[in-house]
Protein backbone atom coordinates (compact mmCIF):
# COMPACT_ATOMS: atom_id res chain seq x y z
CA UNK A 1 0.00 0.00 0.00
CA UNK A 2 3.06 2.21 0.80
CA UNK A 3 4.40 1.63 -2.41
CA UNK A 4 1.24 2.72 -4.24
CA UNK A 5 1.17 5.82 -2.73
CA UNK A 6 4.56 6.65 -2.88
CA UNK A 7 4.76 5.60 -6.88
CA UNK A 8 1.41 8.03 -7.09
CA UNK A 9 3.10 10.88 -5.41
CA UNK A 10 6.40 9.86 -7.41
CA UNK A 11 4.56 10.57 -10.62
CA UNK A 12 3.45 13.99 -9.71
CA UNK A 13 0.20 13.08 -11.69
CA UNK A 14 -1.71 16.00 -9.63
CA UNK A 15 0.74 18.45 -11.04
CA UNK A 16 1.24 17.09 -14.11
CA UNK A 17 -2.80 17.26 -13.88
CA UNK A 18 -3.03 21.05 -13.05
CA UNK A 19 -0.13 22.10 -15.20
CA UNK A 20 -2.58 20.52 -18.14
CA UNK A 21 -5.07 22.70 -16.85
CA UNK A 22 -3.92 25.79 -16.73
CA UNK A 23 -2.06 25.52 -20.06
CA UNK A 24 -5.23 24.80 -21.51
CA UNK A 25 -6.85 27.81 -20.20
CA UNK A 26 -4.03 29.76 -21.35
CA UNK A 27 -4.60 28.19 -25.36
CA UNK A 28 -8.53 27.48 -24.72
CA UNK A 29 -9.36 30.91 -26.65
CA UNK A 30 -6.12 30.13 -29.18
CA UNK A 31 -6.85 26.62 -30.26
CA UNK A 32 -9.85 24.96 -32.08
CA UNK A 33 -12.49 22.80 -31.68
CA UNK A 34 -10.79 19.29 -32.43
CA UNK A 35 -7.30 20.63 -30.33
CA UNK A 36 -9.70 21.64 -27.11
CA UNK A 37 -11.79 18.06 -27.34
CA UNK A 38 -8.24 16.60 -27.54
CA UNK A 39 -7.28 19.09 -24.95
CA UNK A 40 -9.88 17.57 -22.85
CA UNK A 41 -9.89 14.00 -23.69
CA UNK A 42 -6.86 13.90 -22.23
CA UNK A 43 -7.36 15.38 -19.07
CA UNK A 44 -10.21 13.14 -18.78
CA UNK A 45 -7.60 9.77 -19.58
CA UNK A 46 -5.09 11.34 -16.65
CA UNK A 47 -8.12 11.76 -14.42
CA UNK A 48 -9.28 8.25 -15.12
CA UNK A 49 -5.81 7.01 -14.34
CA UNK A 50 -5.62 8.66 -10.97
CA UNK A 51 -8.75 7.50 -10.24
CA UNK A 52 -7.75 3.93 -10.71
CA UNK A 53 -4.96 3.78 -9.10
CA UNK A 54 -6.97 5.79 -5.68
CA UNK A 55 -9.77 2.67 -6.01
CA UNK A 56 -6.76 0.62 -6.07
CA UNK A 57 -5.46 2.38 -2.62
CA UNK A 58 -8.80 2.27 -1.22
CA UNK A 59 -9.27 -1.28 -1.65
CA UNK A 60 -6.43 -1.93 -0.34
CA UNK A 61 -6.84 0.16 2.61
CA UNK A 62 -10.47 -1.52 3.24
CA UNK A 63 -8.77 -5.01 2.76
CA UNK A 64 -6.57 -3.88 5.91
CA UNK A 65 -9.38 -3.40 8.25
CA UNK A 66 -11.84 -5.70 9.88
CA UNK A 67 -15.32 -6.69 8.11
CA UNK A 68 -16.90 -4.12 9.37
CA UNK A 69 -14.37 -1.72 9.47
CA UNK A 70 -14.45 1.42 7.33
CA UNK A 71 -18.38 0.12 6.53
CA UNK A 72 -19.59 3.54 7.97
CA UNK A 73 -17.22 5.83 5.65
CA UNK A 74 -17.83 4.13 2.95
CA UNK A 75 -22.24 4.30 3.21
CA UNK A 76 -21.38 8.13 4.50
CA UNK A 77 -19.08 9.30 2.06
CA UNK A 78 -18.17 6.46 -0.84
CA UNK A 79 -21.94 5.86 -1.73
CA UNK A 80 -23.39 9.33 -1.66
CA UNK A 81 -20.41 10.20 -3.49
CA UNK A 82 -20.83 7.39 -6.34
CA UNK A 83 -24.54 8.47 -6.57
CA UNK A 84 -24.11 11.63 -6.69
CA UNK A 85 -22.00 11.06 -9.60
CA UNK A 86 -23.82 8.72 -11.54
CA UNK A 87 -27.15 10.52 -11.17
CA UNK A 88 -26.44 12.81 -13.76
CA UNK A 89 -25.42 10.33 -15.89
CA UNK A 90 -28.58 8.37 -15.97
CA UNK A 91 -30.20 11.95 -16.22
CA UNK A 92 -27.69 12.52 -19.18
CA UNK A 93 -28.04 9.41 -20.85
CA UNK A 94 -32.13 9.74 -20.60
CA UNK A 95 -31.61 13.21 -22.72
CA UNK A 96 -29.26 11.79 -24.66
CA UNK A 97 -31.58 8.76 -25.31
CA UNK A 98 -34.43 11.37 -25.92
CA UNK A 99 -32.12 13.22 -28.44
CA UNK A 100 -31.30 10.15 -30.27
CA UNK A 101 -34.77 9.09 -30.88
CA UNK A 102 -35.30 12.79 -31.96
CA UNK A 103 -32.62 12.53 -34.25
CA UNK A 104 -33.69 9.01 -35.15
CA UNK A 105 -36.97 10.65 -36.02
CA UNK A 106 -35.46 13.66 -37.37
CA UNK A 107 -33.35 11.26 -39.64
CA UNK A 108 -36.08 8.85 -40.15
CA UNK A 109 -38.57 12.01 -41.80
CA UNK A 110 -35.14 13.33 -43.51
CA UNK A 111 -34.89 9.81 -45.22
CA UNK A 112 -38.46 10.35 -45.85
CA UNK A 113 -38.17 13.69 -47.43
CA UNK A 114 -35.19 12.61 -49.46
CA UNK A 115 -37.23 9.99 -50.42
CA UNK A 116 -39.91 12.81 -51.66
CA UNK A 117 -37.53 14.88 -52.77
CA UNK A 118 -36.00 12.19 -55.06
CA UNK A 119 -39.12 10.82 -56.70
CA UNK A 120 -40.14 14.57 -56.87
CA UNK A 121 -36.36 14.99 -58.84
CA UNK A 122 -37.31 11.47 -60.78
CA UNK A 123 -40.28 13.28 -61.84
CA UNK A 124 -39.14 17.08 -62.56
CA UNK A 125 -36.22 15.07 -64.51
CA UNK A 126 -39.03 13.10 -66.81
CA UNK A 127 -40.60 16.58 -67.07
CA UNK A 128 -37.49 18.17 -68.12
CA UNK A 129 -36.63 15.28 -70.79
CA UNK A 130 -40.20 15.57 -71.91
CA UNK A 131 -40.18 19.35 -72.44
CA UNK A 132 -36.91 19.46 -74.21
CA UNK A 133 -38.30 16.70 -76.67
CA UNK A 134 -40.91 18.99 -77.05
CA UNK A 135 -38.45 21.91 -77.65
CA UNK A 136 -36.80 20.15 -80.12
CA UNK A 137 -40.12 19.29 -81.97
CA UNK A 138 -40.55 22.95 -81.61
CA UNK A 139 -37.32 24.16 -82.82
CA UNK A 140 -37.57 21.95 -85.85
CA UNK A 141 -40.61 22.86 -86.81
CA UNK A 142 -39.50 26.39 -86.00
CA UNK A 143 -36.60 25.91 -88.40
CA UNK A 144 -38.70 24.30 -91.31
CA UNK A 145 -41.05 27.06 -91.14
CA UNK A 146 -37.99 29.60 -91.81
CA UNK A 147 -36.55 27.50 -94.29
CA UNK A 148 -40.41 27.80 -96.18
CA UNK A 149 -40.33 31.20 -95.29
CA UNK A 150 -36.42 31.69 -97.36
CA UNK A 151 -37.47 29.63 -99.55
CA UNK A 152 -41.11 31.52 -100.97
CA UNK A 153 -38.90 34.54 -100.00
CA UNK A 154 -36.78 33.51 -102.89
CA UNK A 155 -39.36 32.54 -104.79
CA UNK A 156 -40.75 35.80 -104.35
CA UNK A 157 -37.83 37.61 -104.95
CA UNK A 158 -37.73 35.77 -108.36
CA UNK A 159 -41.05 35.82 -109.21
CA UNK A 160 -40.47 40.08 -108.05
CA UNK A 161 -37.29 40.14 -110.69
CA UNK A 162 -39.16 38.16 -113.13
CA UNK A 163 -41.99 40.65 -113.23
CA UNK A 164 -39.40 43.57 -113.35
CA UNK A 165 -37.58 42.28 -116.37
CA UNK A 166 -40.90 41.27 -117.84
CA UNK A 167 -42.07 44.55 -117.40
CA UNK A 168 -38.87 46.54 -119.19
CA UNK A 169 -39.01 44.21 -121.92
CA UNK A 170 -42.43 45.16 -122.30
CA UNK A 171 -41.49 49.15 -121.94
CA UNK A 172 -38.59 48.36 -124.61
CA UNK A 173 -40.79 46.96 -127.21
CA UNK A 174 -43.80 49.46 -126.59
CA UNK A 175 -40.37 51.83 -127.20
CA UNK A 176 -39.59 50.25 -130.23
CA UNK A 177 -42.97 49.58 -131.10
CA UNK A 178 -43.59 53.59 -131.05
CA UNK A 179 -40.52 53.44 -132.88
CA UNK A 180 -41.21 51.52 -135.64
CA UNK A 181 -45.10 53.27 -135.90
CA UNK A 182 -43.42 56.79 -136.00
CA UNK A 183 -41.24 54.64 -139.07
CA UNK A 184 -44.41 53.76 -140.80
CA UNK A 185 -45.58 57.10 -140.33
CA UNK A 186 -43.16 58.87 -141.94
CA UNK A 187 -42.30 56.41 -144.87
CA UNK A 188 -46.28 56.91 -145.55
CA UNK A 189 -45.25 60.76 -145.47
CA UNK A 190 -42.66 60.39 -147.87
CA UNK A 191 -45.04 57.84 -150.01
CA UNK A 192 -47.51 61.45 -150.27
CA UNK A 193 -44.37 63.62 -150.83
CA UNK A 194 -43.28 61.00 -153.65
CA UNK A 195 -46.52 60.90 -155.14
CA UNK A 196 -46.62 64.54 -154.79
CA UNK A 197 -43.13 64.51 -156.88
CA UNK A 198 -44.09 62.08 -159.41
CA UNK A 199 -47.45 64.58 -160.12
CA UNK A 200 -44.75 67.54 -160.45
CA UNK A 201 -42.87 65.53 -162.71
CA UNK A 202 -45.22 64.05 -165.02
CA UNK A 203 -46.50 68.30 -165.16
CA UNK A 204 -42.65 68.68 -166.25
CA UNK A 205 -43.01 65.66 -169.02
CA UNK A 206 -44.33 68.72 -171.91
CA UNK A 207 -41.85 71.13 -170.90
CA UNK A 208 -39.30 68.89 -171.02
CA UNK A 209 -40.49 67.21 -174.64
CA UNK A 210 -40.81 70.31 -175.78
CA UNK A 211 -37.21 71.25 -174.68
CA UNK A 212 -35.96 68.26 -176.50
CA UNK A 213 -37.80 69.38 -179.68
CA UNK A 214 -36.50 72.73 -179.50
CA UNK A 215 -32.95 71.51 -178.98
CA UNK A 216 -33.43 69.43 -181.93
CA UNK A 217 -34.54 72.39 -184.38
CA UNK A 218 -31.77 74.86 -183.08
CA UNK A 219 -28.54 75.29 -184.86
CA UNK A 220 -25.56 72.96 -182.88
CA UNK A 221 -23.95 76.60 -181.47
CA UNK A 222 -23.04 76.27 -177.95
CA UNK A 223 -24.84 78.89 -176.87
CA UNK A 224 -27.49 76.90 -177.57
CA UNK A 225 -26.81 73.51 -177.00
CA UNK A 226 -28.05 71.88 -173.29
CA UNK A 227 -27.32 68.34 -171.77
CA UNK A 228 -28.82 65.85 -170.06
CA UNK A 229 -27.92 67.14 -166.76
CA UNK A 230 -29.50 70.27 -167.16
CA UNK A 231 -32.80 68.93 -168.64
CA UNK A 232 -33.16 66.76 -166.18
CA UNK A 233 -32.19 68.96 -163.43
CA UNK A 234 -35.36 70.07 -161.75
CA UNK A 235 -36.79 66.44 -161.75
CA UNK A 236 -33.38 65.34 -160.35
CA UNK A 237 -33.41 68.52 -157.15
CA UNK A 238 -36.77 66.94 -156.47
CA UNK A 239 -35.56 63.74 -155.89
CA UNK A 240 -32.25 64.42 -153.86
CA UNK A 241 -34.70 66.84 -152.16
CA UNK A 242 -37.63 63.89 -151.64
CA UNK A 243 -34.67 61.18 -150.67
CA UNK A 244 -33.35 63.77 -147.85
CA UNK A 245 -36.53 63.85 -146.57
CA UNK A 246 -36.82 59.79 -146.70
CA UNK A 247 -33.16 59.78 -144.87
CA UNK A 248 -34.17 62.09 -141.87
CA UNK A 249 -37.65 59.17 -141.97
CA UNK A 250 -36.09 56.57 -141.82
CA UNK A 251 -32.66 55.60 -141.85
CA UNK A 252 -31.87 58.63 -139.36
CA UNK A 253 -34.69 56.91 -137.16
CA UNK A 254 -33.22 53.69 -137.29
CA UNK A 255 -29.73 54.94 -136.53
CA UNK A 256 -31.71 56.75 -133.36
CA UNK A 257 -33.00 53.55 -132.55
CA UNK A 258 -29.56 51.35 -132.51
CA UNK A 259 -27.67 54.16 -130.69
CA UNK A 260 -30.29 54.43 -127.82
CA UNK A 261 -29.26 50.71 -126.96
CA UNK A 262 -25.35 52.44 -126.01
CA UNK A 263 -27.07 55.69 -124.22
CA UNK A 264 -30.20 57.15 -122.74
CA UNK A 265 -29.40 60.37 -123.23
CA UNK A 266 -31.54 61.32 -126.42
CA UNK A 267 -29.98 64.80 -126.95
CA UNK A 268 -26.48 63.03 -127.20
CA UNK A 269 -27.70 60.54 -129.34
CA UNK A 270 -29.15 63.40 -131.29
CA UNK A 271 -25.88 65.16 -131.45
CA UNK A 272 -24.02 62.06 -132.42
CA UNK A 273 -26.49 61.55 -135.83
CA UNK A 274 -26.55 65.05 -136.80
CA UNK A 275 -22.06 64.95 -136.72
CA UNK A 276 -22.44 61.41 -138.47
CA UNK A 277 -24.66 63.55 -141.18
CA UNK A 278 -22.10 66.69 -141.18
CA UNK A 279 -19.30 64.55 -141.53
CA UNK A 280 -21.02 62.42 -144.56
CA UNK A 281 -21.26 65.75 -146.55
CA UNK A 282 -18.02 66.87 -146.11
CA UNK A 283 -16.61 63.06 -147.22
CA UNK A 284 -19.00 63.27 -150.17
CA UNK A 285 -18.04 66.74 -150.94
CA UNK A 286 -14.04 65.96 -151.19
CA UNK A 287 -14.54 62.44 -153.18
CA UNK A 288 -16.94 64.41 -155.71
CA UNK A 289 -14.05 66.99 -156.07
CA UNK A 290 -11.35 64.12 -156.63
CA UNK A 291 -13.49 62.23 -158.69
CA UNK A 292 -14.16 65.20 -160.83
CA UNK A 293 -10.74 66.03 -161.24
CA UNK A 294 -9.68 62.41 -162.19
CA UNK A 295 -12.78 62.65 -165.18
CA UNK A 296 -11.84 66.21 -166.39
CA UNK A 297 -8.50 64.61 -166.92
CA UNK A 298 -9.43 61.57 -168.64
CA UNK A 299 -12.44 63.22 -170.90
CA UNK A 300 -10.03 66.37 -171.82
CA UNK A 301 -8.00 64.64 -174.25
CA UNK A 302 -10.73 62.99 -176.16
CA UNK A 303 -13.77 65.86 -175.72
CA UNK A 304 -15.25 66.92 -178.86
CA UNK A 305 -18.85 68.95 -180.04
CA UNK A 306 -20.94 71.91 -179.33
CA UNK A 307 -20.89 70.85 -175.20
CA UNK A 308 -18.51 72.60 -172.70
CA UNK A 309 -16.00 70.00 -170.96
CA UNK A 310 -17.24 70.94 -167.66
CA UNK A 311 -20.81 69.96 -168.97
CA UNK A 312 -19.27 66.73 -170.26
CA UNK A 313 -17.56 65.55 -167.04
CA UNK A 314 -20.74 66.62 -164.94
CA UNK A 315 -23.02 64.60 -167.55
CA UNK A 316 -20.08 61.63 -166.85
CA UNK A 317 -20.18 61.87 -163.54
CA UNK A 318 -23.96 61.42 -163.45
CA UNK A 319 -23.94 57.88 -165.41
CA UNK A 320 -21.14 56.48 -163.55
CA UNK A 321 -21.75 57.69 -159.78
CA UNK A 322 -21.94 53.94 -159.34
CA UNK A 323 -17.34 54.32 -159.52
CA UNK A 324 -17.96 56.40 -156.44
CA UNK A 325 -16.00 54.39 -153.40
CA UNK A 326 -18.62 55.39 -150.85
CA UNK A 327 -17.10 52.73 -148.47
CA UNK A 328 -14.13 54.77 -147.88
CA UNK A 329 -15.89 57.75 -147.44
CA UNK A 330 -17.97 55.68 -144.84
CA UNK A 331 -14.54 55.05 -143.36
CA UNK A 332 -13.16 58.23 -143.03
CA UNK A 333 -16.25 59.27 -141.45
CA UNK A 334 -16.60 56.53 -138.96
CA UNK A 335 -12.78 57.63 -138.12
CA UNK A 336 -13.77 61.69 -138.03
CA UNK A 337 -16.53 60.81 -135.40
CA UNK A 338 -13.93 59.04 -133.30
CA UNK A 339 -11.69 61.55 -133.24
CA UNK A 340 -14.33 64.32 -132.86
CA UNK A 341 -13.63 65.86 -128.93
CA UNK A 342 -17.70 66.22 -128.56
CA UNK A 343 -18.32 62.83 -128.77
CA UNK A 344 -15.03 60.29 -129.18
CA UNK A 345 -14.69 60.59 -125.20
CA UNK A 346 -17.87 58.57 -125.22
CA UNK A 347 -17.52 55.09 -123.41
CA UNK A 348 -18.94 51.77 -125.05
CA UNK A 349 -20.63 53.33 -127.97
CA UNK A 350 -20.21 51.89 -131.71
CA UNK A 351 -20.39 54.69 -134.13
CA UNK A 352 -20.62 51.91 -136.93
CA UNK A 353 -24.53 51.49 -136.24
CA UNK A 354 -25.27 54.58 -137.50
CA UNK A 355 -23.26 53.22 -141.00
CA UNK A 356 -26.32 52.45 -143.04
CA UNK A 357 -27.30 56.24 -142.38
CA UNK A 358 -23.63 57.12 -142.83
CA UNK A 359 -23.69 55.15 -146.31
CA UNK A 360 -27.09 56.70 -147.99
CA UNK A 361 -25.62 60.18 -146.40
CA UNK A 362 -22.49 60.29 -148.61
CA UNK A 363 -24.43 58.72 -151.74
CA UNK A 364 -26.75 61.52 -151.28
CA UNK A 365 -24.45 64.27 -150.79
CA UNK A 366 -22.37 62.94 -153.75
CA UNK A 367 -25.50 63.07 -156.24
CA UNK A 368 -26.30 66.49 -154.75
CA UNK A 369 -22.92 68.55 -155.98
CA UNK A 370 -23.49 67.29 -159.54
CA UNK A 371 -26.45 69.42 -159.63
CA UNK A 372 -26.37 73.06 -160.64
CA UNK A 373 -25.86 75.30 -158.23
CA UNK A 374 -24.70 72.49 -155.89
CA UNK A 375 -27.41 71.15 -153.32
CA UNK A 376 -25.66 71.68 -149.66
CA UNK A 377 -25.92 71.51 -145.81
CA UNK A 378 -26.89 75.11 -144.53
CA UNK A 379 -24.35 76.88 -142.23
CA UNK A 380 -25.50 75.32 -138.17
CA UNK A 381 -23.79 76.71 -135.45
CA UNK A 382 -25.30 75.95 -131.11
CA UNK A 383 -26.57 79.34 -130.10
CA UNK A 384 -27.53 80.44 -133.71
CA UNK A 385 -31.17 82.36 -134.16
CA UNK A 386 -34.28 80.36 -134.51
CA UNK A 387 -35.28 81.08 -137.84
CA UNK A 388 -38.36 79.74 -138.62
CA UNK A 389 -38.28 79.01 -142.87
CA UNK A 390 -35.04 77.13 -142.26
CA UNK A 391 -36.15 74.67 -139.22
CA UNK A 392 -38.68 73.35 -137.44
CA UNK A 393 -38.65 72.97 -133.84
CA UNK A 394 -38.81 69.61 -131.70
CA UNK A 395 -41.48 68.50 -129.71
CA UNK A 396 -39.42 68.53 -126.58
CA UNK A 397 -38.32 72.42 -127.81
CA UNK A 398 -38.92 75.09 -125.71
CA UNK A 399 -41.32 77.55 -128.36
CA UNK A 400 -40.51 80.78 -126.60
CA UNK A 401 -37.04 80.08 -127.09
CA UNK A 402 -35.20 81.59 -129.92
CA UNK A 403 -31.64 80.63 -129.43
CA UNK A 404 -31.00 77.15 -130.74
CA UNK A 405 -29.64 75.13 -128.34
CA UNK A 406 -28.58 71.48 -130.42
CA UNK A 407 -29.31 70.85 -134.08
CA UNK A 408 -31.29 67.59 -134.54
CA UNK A 409 -31.16 67.23 -138.62
CA UNK A 410 -29.73 70.10 -140.84
CA UNK A 411 -31.05 72.49 -143.30
CA UNK A 412 -30.62 71.94 -147.41
CA UNK A 413 -29.70 74.70 -149.09
CA UNK A 414 -29.48 75.38 -152.72
CA UNK A 415 -27.53 78.66 -153.24
CA UNK A 416 -29.72 81.17 -151.36
CA UNK A 417 -32.61 79.07 -151.24
CA UNK A 418 -33.90 76.48 -148.52
CA UNK A 419 -34.71 73.03 -150.38
CA UNK A 420 -35.43 71.15 -147.25
CA UNK A 421 -36.30 72.65 -143.15
CA UNK A 422 -34.07 71.36 -140.72
CA UNK A 423 -34.77 70.23 -137.09
CA UNK A 424 -33.40 71.90 -134.24
CA UNK A 425 -34.09 72.30 -129.99
CA UNK A 426 -34.57 75.93 -129.10
CA UNK A 427 -34.38 76.28 -125.10
CA UNK A 428 -34.05 79.48 -122.94
CA UNK A 429 -30.38 79.84 -122.05
CA UNK A 430 -28.54 78.62 -125.07
CA UNK A 431 -25.88 80.43 -125.35
CA UNK A 432 -23.47 81.16 -128.80
CA UNK A 433 -20.13 79.06 -127.87
CA UNK A 434 -17.47 79.19 -130.38
CA UNK A 435 -16.22 75.75 -129.77
CA UNK A 436 -20.14 74.60 -129.95
CA UNK A 437 -20.71 72.37 -132.99
CA UNK A 438 -21.15 74.58 -136.48
CA UNK A 439 -21.17 73.71 -140.47
CA UNK A 440 -19.98 75.71 -142.71
CA UNK A 441 -20.62 75.39 -146.72
CA UNK A 442 -17.97 76.01 -149.45
CA UNK A 443 -17.99 76.18 -152.97
CA UNK A 444 -14.48 76.00 -153.38
CA UNK A 445 -13.22 73.36 -155.66
CA UNK A 446 -9.83 72.64 -153.96
CA UNK A 447 -9.86 68.75 -152.99
CA UNK A 448 -6.84 69.18 -150.18
CA UNK A 449 -9.10 72.24 -148.34
CA UNK A 450 -11.44 70.58 -145.44
CA UNK A 451 -15.16 72.55 -146.70
CA UNK A 452 -17.49 70.92 -144.51
CA UNK A 453 -16.22 71.05 -141.09
CA UNK A 454 -17.21 70.49 -137.37
CA UNK A 455 -15.71 72.64 -134.85
CA UNK A 456 -15.23 71.12 -131.38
Amino acid sequence: MADVLQSLTTQNSFIVLQDKLEKWQREYHLNSCDENLNQCCELLELTAKIQGQLFAILNSVAAEGDHTDGVSTLKKRLLPWLGACFSPSISLRKDADHRFSNLSEKERRMTESNSDNHSDLQWMESQLCSTRGQLELVKADLDDAQRDLKKKKNQNANTLMATEDELLQLKKDLREANIQNELYKSKLESYHEFERHMSKLRSDVPHLSSQRLSRSSTSRSPTHASTRTQLTASSRLLRVVSRFNDLYNVERKEAQLQLQGYLNDLETVQRIIFIAVVESFKAAKLAFRLFKLRSRKTLASCHFGPESLEDTVVDYIVRNQDLYDVQNSVEEVLSAMNLNPRIGCIPKVDFSVASPLIREACKLAFTMQTLDPPVDLAFASNGELYINNKYRRSHDSDVSAQLVSHHVWPALMQGGTVRAKGEVVTKKGAAWNRSSLSFVRSRSLSPTRNHLHVKS
